[in-house]
């Protein structure tokens, strides 16, 4: 880890520099030399870098939605060239290039965060080994090594031997105890916002395996943080959880007010809408009417829970707008109750046996009715013409006797001389 941090050492000067001037500000309030303006200096150095690092988690969100979207795609050129590797890269590449995504940005504000961490990580270890490092002189040097958190030092970490902690003016339990709950916050922390990403704000419509990776890294990320934390110093502890909490936070907002269509979210979201128009006959917020005018510029295109929304705005005689703006509509009642009654009239899908059933018994219902009324045509059509006159002194013939009697029509042969 030490060699990972010295990469990054030309990033330790503004990052001390960064706590120096936070650490002035809390120091003036709780005092130079305790754990709570060295802690909190470190709160604020990453609330600052998060701040700065919002328009890149915007573009995270909408490149998870994306690759969450194009799953299906995906999937269906993985089987259609799975024999063809070279030519399924060329898909997906050219499949991320027509909707404008890339699988990187998914990592993108970790990515920029890691210089920031681990200056950070240099800057506490040079405390610890009692080493001038940045902006940070000797007396801001002694000021950081007796600041205590809870009893344990900025710089102790848990696998610290029991002479280097007493060096640092603390016992050996107190640092483990401390360390080990804020590793057990960490990694809670974790795993809650990746189960709030995936319970909630997921569209369940779509199974792909892309799915199945993130369930399992749900649970692999916090043993990951959980084993690296053993190494971490309580100074970066305190700056991990606070990112992870702050990160815990600004997804929970942005579920609840921009979830992705067709998850647990939407519907949640959609169901508040609706009532606050119930309540005031109008949307209000520039973000609500956002989110009508996408539902109406989909038109048929609209998910479930979508058409839901729009069927509850017909039934309050609401008609959405392109604008994203309701007006009052007869016409989108009557739809509604039309398209109520419509699904009432519809008959019922008999079961396989009932089919059967009915198709065993030729005489029941309306079968037959049909094969009475086909009985009686085949009757009609096959009786003989009577009606016609027959000519007088002409007996009937043998072959129109014979046709009477049910025999075939036309000569018959002689019967043989032995049978007469």
């Amino acid at each position: 880890m030490d060699t990972i941090a010295s990469l990054f050492s030309f990033i330790t000067w503004p990052v001390s520099w960064v706590i120096v001037q936070f650490h002035k500000l809390y120091g003036a309030i709780f005092g130079p030399d305790t754990g709570w303006a060295w802690g909190l200096s470190i709160v604020s150095l990453v609330v600052l870098i998060r701040i700065c690092l919002i328009p890149l988690f915007v573009k995270q969100i909408k490149s998870t939605r994306n690759m969450q979207v194009l799953q299906p795609k995906m999937k269906a050129i993985q089987e259609r060239y799975k024999s063809d590797k070279q030519r399924q890269s060329e898909e997906m590449m050219k499949l991320y290039k027509e909707t404008g995504t890339n699988p990187l940005s998914s990592c993108l504000p970790i990515i920029a965060q890691s210089p920031f961490f681990f200056a950070l990580y240099h800057v506490l270890s040079a405390i610890a080994s009692n080493k001038k490092i940045g902006v940070i002189d000797q007396s801001l040097l002694d000021s950081a090594r007796q600041a205590h958190i809870f009893g344990a030092p900025l710089a102790a970490k848990f696998m610290d031997s029991a002479d280097k902690v007493e060096a640092l003016g603390a016992s050996l339990t107190d640092v483990r105890v401390v360390t080990a709950i804020m590793i057990v916050m960490m990694s809670a922390s974790q795993f809650f916002t990746q189960r709030q990403l995936m319970t909630k704000n997921v569209d369940l419509t779509v199974k792909t395996p892309y799915m199945q990776q993130q369930k399992m890294l749900m649970y692999i990320f916090p043993l990951i943080f959980a084993g690296m934390g053993i190494n971490f110093p309580v100074g970066v502890l305190v700056y991990w959880l606070t990112t992870n909490v702050w990160t815990m936070g600004q997804q929970m907002y942005v579920i609840n007010q921009n979830p992705t269509p067709g998850s647990k979210a939407q519907e949640q979201y959609l169901g508040r809408l609706l009532k606050s128009v119930t309540a005031h006959g109008e949307v209000r917020g520039r973000t609500r009417r956002n989110t009508v005018k996408r539902i109406v510029s989909k038109g048929p295109d609209r998910n479930d829970i979508e058409r839901k929304f729009v069927t509850g705005l017909a039934k309050l005689g609401l008609a959405p707008q392109e604008d994203g703006t309701v007006v009052k509509s007869d016409t989108a009642v009557a739809e509604a109750e039309g398209g109520a009654a419509q699904r009432r009239q519809q008959p019922k899908r008999q079961t396989k046996a009932k089919r059967q059933t009915t198709a065993g018994h030729p005489g029941g219902g309306k079968d037959a009715d049909s094969g009475e009324s086909e009985s009686k045509t085949s009757l009609e059509k096959s009786a003989p013409q009577d009606d016609k006159p027959k000519p007088a002194g002409k007996p009937a013939s043998g072959s129109s006797r014979q046709a009477k009697s049910g025999q075939r029509k036309g000569p018959q042969r002689p019967k043989h001389p032995s049978k007469k």
